[in-house]
């Protein structure tokens, strides 16, 4: 028999969801139903290994980090917020996702892909979400809804290596690196108190891997190696990402502000593949032959022998595998509790390898 997570709030017999706010990391198809947008995932062999094979959306061959750890919490995968079925009662089951490829922290980062939802827009869509609810369950029962939720924010690397880094972009030339990284904390800092204002209680902030090794980056250097400037900004990052969470937790009432980082583990991925099954660290599955950097993997690009083998499926994201032993990872630092370790009875247990649910997601 299924038991599901919920708390009986009033008069409405709600689950335990999630909200999620990202970037193409996280994205399960918002940037799809964004015509205009050049960063989405809708094209073969995007999604060939999560359910019908088909391209949902993720930028990935399966599952995103958020999926696996929501996997295994027992949480519903929450549906992208231009779901077309996407609903008050969808709502209620599943929570919203909301991230979007190429949003970032800033408001301006990301503008050459046209089309994107930044975080602060990502937020302005979570409160136009919190006004259905509350036409829907009431004032009361939608405050306790919103308060027992779970939340992820998991952005930034466009703020460097799709702002920053880029020089037709001003930040570039308006901050250095110390100055840059102050001025996103600052802003994630409004961020993060806007969210709890509005009833995030339990929320994950994860940090940023080694974003001078993404294959796009290696390409672009002279000698195929990792930048290193790319990788101390997201060092720095996640240093005061943390420091800020940290703060945050103990200033904020009731908040229970966890930050994730997995860049030690992922630098050892990359520097030691074979330690963990991998076979290539450095290069796409799926890439244009000779033709680099292709920025995403198209119907006419080659796929590896075996996805399961790469650490990066194209020139930015990593491949399933990869996501599952970060997610694995940032669990593991996290302190996350199976659901028999609570006193909260468990959800559905879900697919634990690449499938969709029950909305298509």
């Amino acid at each position: 028999m299924v038991v599901l997570l919920a708390v009986v709030i009033g008069g409405c017999n709600c689950k335990i969801v999630q909200f999620i706010f990202g970037d193409s990391l996280s994205d399960v198809g918002n940037n799809n139903f964004l015509s205009k947008s050049l960063a989405r995932a809708n094209l073969p062999w995007y999604g060939i290994d999560f359910g019908s094979g088909l391209p949902n959306g993720r930028f990935c061959n399966g599952r995103t980090v958020a999926d696996i750890i929501g996997d295994e919490m027992r949480l519903p995968r929450p549906p992208a917020y231009l779901d077309q079925s996407l609903t008050k009662d969808v709502i209620l089951k599943n929570g919203v996702n909301f991230a979007s490829g190429g949003g970032g922290i800033l408001n301006e980062t990301g503008s050459l892909f046209i089309q994107r939802f930044s975080l602060y827009k990502q937020i302005e869509l979570f409160q136009g979400t919190q006004d259905l609810i509350r036409e829907k369950i009431g004032s009361k029962e939608a405050e306790n809804f919103f308060q027992q939720a779970r939340y992820v924010v998991a952005l930034g690397s466009n703020d460097f290596i799709n702002n920053y880094l880029m020089p037709v972009y001003s930040d570039s030339w308006r901050y250095n690196d110390k100055s840059f990284v102050q001025y996103l904390m600052d802003t994630l800092r409004a961020q993060l108190t806007l969210l709890h204002s509005l009833g995030a209680r339990e929320l994950m902030v994860f940090g940023l891997g080694p974003m001078g090794c993404i294959p796009l980056q290696r390409v672009l250097s002279t000698d195929g190696q990792c930048q290193d400037k790319t990788n101390q900004l997201a060092l720095a990052f996640n240093k005061a990402t943390n420091q800020l969470v940290v703060e945050l937790a103990n200033t904020l009432p009731n908040a229970s502000y966890k930050f994730g980082d997995a860049y030690d583990v992922v630098n050892d991925v990359i520097t030691n593949p074979g330690n963990y099954g991998f076979s290539n660290s450095d290069s796409p599955c799926c890439s244009f032959g000779r033709i680099r950097p292709a920025l995403t993997c198209i119907p006419a690009s080659t796929l590896c022998s075996d996805r399961s083998k790469y650490v990066f499926w194209d020139e930015y994201h990593p491949s399933d595998s990869a996501n599952q032993l970060i997610a694995k990872e940032l669990i593991k630092k996290l302190g996350f509790l199976k659901p028999n370790q609570t006193d909260i009875a468990s959800s559905p247990t879900p697919a634990l390898g690449p499938s969709s649910n029950d909305d298509g997601q």
